[in-house]
């Protein structure tokens, strides 16, 4: 499983190192989103919870737009079929799927959390940094678990684009509240950051139950 997980993932990472398709467009309307939160807010500088709901309601609607790319390739050019008919186990294709988008949402947040901080952040950003690093890492473990199962759920839809944020969005919110909480303390000030450690655990069982759960169905949800 993992050569064939590690084939279809440089595939993807190829296809989208020459279409610029997905990661382009996150970023792009990351930026655009914190920009007008900037303007629209009027204020100097955002901290505690205003600043954390900005900054992961505008990461939670980028990896919208990542989910409903996922699987463009295999509509368009048909290679779906190909991969079904292929002798690998197919849940390396969601492994696949999950470990690109991973890589989305990191190359996403190394542009809008700079941003971010420059836009609408109050205090330093570096005393945040590791609580910060942390409460990325493991949602976007989560995020990328949920997006390739539903992107695989929808593929086959005619409004796919659509259902898969139907029911990407709620399967995310508990993730959304969690990470929102873990980082609301880190943007408040350092000397409030021990709260934060319990949203981290959460976040964790989360991403642990849903990875579990793509492992367990993800074959049979690819049966015709």
């Amino acid at each position: 499983m993992t050569r064939a997980a590690l084939a279809i993932l440089r595939k993807d990472l190829l296809v989208e190192r020459r279409t610029r398709e997905s990661v382009p467009a996150m970023a792009l309307f990351s930026v655009t989103v914190l920009v007008l939160f900037h303007f629209a807010l009027d204020r100097d500088s955002l901290d505690g919870a205003l600043a954390s709901g900005v900054l992961w309601v505008t990461l939670l609607l980028a990896a919208v737009l990542g989910v409903g790319r996922l699987f463009a390739s295999e509509r368009e050019e048909g290679g779906m079929d190909g991969i079904l008919l292929a002798p690998i186990d197919r849940t390396a294709v969601w492994v696949a799927k999950a470990l690109a988008l991973l890589a989305y949402l990191v190359v996403v947040e190394v542009v809008a959390v700079p941003v971010f901080a420059v836009l609408l952040l109050g205090p330093d950003l570096m005393p945040a940094l590791p609580g910060l690093v942390a409460t990325l890492v493991l949602a976007d473990v989560g995020l990328a678990a949920v997006g390739a199962l539903v992107a695989a759920l929808a593929a086959e839809s005619r409004a796919r684009e659509l259902v898969a944020t139907l029911l990407f969005l709620p399967l995310v919110v508990p993730a959304a509240v969690a990470a929102t909480a873990a980082t609301e303390p880190l943007f408040a000030g350092a000397q409030t950051a021990d709260g934060t450690g319990r949203w981290l655990i959460f976040l964790a069982a989360y991403a642990l139950l849903f990875v579990l759960l793509s492992v367990g169905v993800f074959d049979y949800l690819l049966e015709d």
